[in-house]
C-alpha cells in the first residue's frame, strides 16, 4: 500500500474531471485525477459534439486550446422541421450567439494534452476505486498495475459519469437527499454515416412516425438519429432499413433527402431525467452526469458538466485557499439552478418532438400547433435560441 496527498481527488477522468483540475491548476491548487478508464478508451469513445457559447469560451480562456475555434464548426442556428417543411431558428439574428460543433472526444484531447503540458498528476486504467472517511477526512483508494493506493485528500469530487460510484455515497449520507428521476418512453437509434454532409447545421425533425435528427461530425462522416423502442435491438437492423426510416421521417414537399453512404456505427441511446440534492455530502460533491443526467434533445449533458465544474473550481478556490467552508454548499445551490433550467429545457424539446406511444389524432395536432407556435413568433424562437445557445453564466472563469 502506498499513500500520498493532495488538496482535490477527482474520481472521473472525462471532459468534467479534467476541466475541474486544470481551473485549479490555474488557481494553484494541486489534484488528483483517477478513472477506471484508459485514455485510450475514452479518445475512442464516440459522444455528442454540439458545444454552448460559454463552454467554447471556457476552453479557449483558460488556456486549453484555441482548437475548438479553428478546427470546430460554428452554427448560428438550426432548423426545425415538420410538416414537411424546415424552419430556420437563427442563434445570431435572435439572441446574438452561436453553438460549435465539436466532438467531445476532441474535447477531452484538448483537456488532457492541457494537463499534461502542465504536469498533471493523471491516474488512468486503475480499478477497484472507492471512497472512504468523506465526513471529515476524505481517503480514495484503488488498485494499479503497482499494487494497492490511497489518496488523502481535503475535498473529494465524483465526476464518474452516470454510473458514479460517488453518487450512491452522497445519496446515501446528505440531510434531506433526494433523487429526482424520470424514465422516457423512446430512445434514439444513433449511426455514423460515411457520407457528406446533408444540411449544413442541426435538422430536428418530427414526423408523424417520430423524431429525427441530422447532425454533423466532419466533411465525411454523419451522425443521425432516430426515434425508436428501447428494447431495440441496433445489430438487426441493415444499411437500407435505417436509411428508409431516416428518408422517411425527412421528406416533405421541399424534396429534401439526405445524402446516403455506408452506416459505419449503430447503438440505441436510452432516456432518462435524474437529479441528485444535494450534490454533496461532508467533503464529497459531484459534478456532470454523477449529479444530473438530461435527454440528448436540448444538448446540455457535456454542456452542464462544463457549467459545474466552472463553478466548483470557483468555490473549492473560495474553500481552500480563502477559508471560507460555506463556499462548498453554496457551489451545490448555485449549479443545481442551472441544472433544473436546463432539465426543463431538454423536457421540452423532448416532449415537442417526439411521438409518444399510445398518441392520439389530438396529441398530434397539440404537437405541431406548439411547434408553429414557436417558428411563428420571434419571442417563442428566441427562447428556444436562448436556451440552446446557453444560458449566461453569471459570473466569468477564474482564468489568468
Amino acid at each position: 500500500m502506498t499513500t500520498s496527498r493532495t488538496q482535490v481527488a477527482i474520481v472521473g477522468g472525462g471532459p468534467a474531471g479534467l476541466m475541474l483540475s486544470h481551473l485549479l491548476h490555474v488557481a494553484g491548487i494541486e489534484s488528483v485525477v483517477l478513472d477506471n478508464r484508459t485514455v485510450d478508451t475514452i479518445e475512442n469513445t464516440h459522444r455528442a459534439g454540439i458545444l454552448e457559447q460559454d463552454s467554447v469560451r471556457l476552453l479557449v480562456e483558460s488556456g486549453v486550446s484555441d482548437r475548438v475555434v479553428t478546427d470546430g464548426h460554428e452554427h448560428r442556428g438550426i432548423d426545425l422541421r415538420f410538416g414537411g417543411q424546415s424552419h430556420r431558428i437563427d442563434f445570431q439574428g435572435l439572441v446574438g450567439a452561436s453553438c460549435w460543433l465539436y466532438p467531445q472526444t476532441d474535447v477531452f484531447i484538448d483537456l488532457h494534452r492541457a494537463r499534461s503540458r502542465d504536469g498533471g498528476d493523471l491516474r488512468y486504467g486503475v480499478s477497484e476505486t472507492g471512497v472512504r472517511g468523506i465526513a471529515t477526512s476524505p481517503v480514495v483508494h484503488y488498485v494499479d498495475g503497482d499494487g494497492s493506493h490511497e489518496v488523502a485528500a481535503d475535498v473529494v469530487i465524483g465526476a464518474d459519469g452516470s454510473h458514479s460510484t460517488c453518487r450512491g455515497l452522497v445519496s446515501a449520507g446528505a440531510a434531506q437527499s433526494r433523487q429526482y428521476t424520470r424514465e422516457y418512453p423512446f430512445a434514439w437509434f444513433g449511426v455514423l454515416v460515411e457520407a457528406p454532409p446533408s444540411a449544413p447545421e442541426l435538422m430536428y425533425t418530427r414526423s408523424p412516425q417520430g423524431f429525427a435528427l441530422v447532425s454533423q461530425r466532419t466533411e465525411r462522416i454523419q451522425r443521425m438519429y432516430f426515434q425508436c423502442d428501447p428494447t431495440e435491438d441496433a445489430s438487426t437492423w441493415s444499411d437500407d432499413r435505417i436509411w428508409e426510416q431516416l428518408q422517411t421521417r425527412l421528406a416533405g414537399d421541399d424534396g429534401f433527402r439526405l445524402t446516403e453512404g455506408p452506416v459505419v456505427d449503430r447503438t440505441v441511446l436510452g432516456f432518462r431525467s435524474f437529479v441528485q440534492t444535494p450534490m454533496r455530502h461532508g467533503r464529497l460533491l459531484l459534478a456532470g452526469d454523477a449529479g444530473h443526467t438530461v435527454p440528448p434533445t436540448g444538448a446540455k449533458g457535456l454542456n452542464l458538466a462544463l457549467a459545474d465544474v466552472r463553478v466548483l473550481a470557483e468555490e473549492l478556490e473560495r474553500a481552500l485557499v480563502g477559508g471560507h467552508e460555506d463556499a462548498l454548499d453554496a457551489y451545490s445551490s448555485r449549479a443545481l439552478e442551472r441544472v433544473w433550467k436546463a432539465q426543463h429545457f431538454s423536457y421540452w424539446m423532448t416532449s415537442m418532438l417526439h411521438q409518444a406511444p399510445g398518441a392520439t389524432d389530438f396529441d398530434e395536432h397539440r404537437q405541431l400547433a406548439e411547434l408553429d407556435s414557436v417558428v411563428s413568433s420571434t419571442r417563442g424562437s428566441a427562447y428556444l435560441a436562448e436556451g440552446y445557445t446557453g444560458w449566461p453564466s453569471g459570473s466569468a472563469n477564474r482564468a489568468r
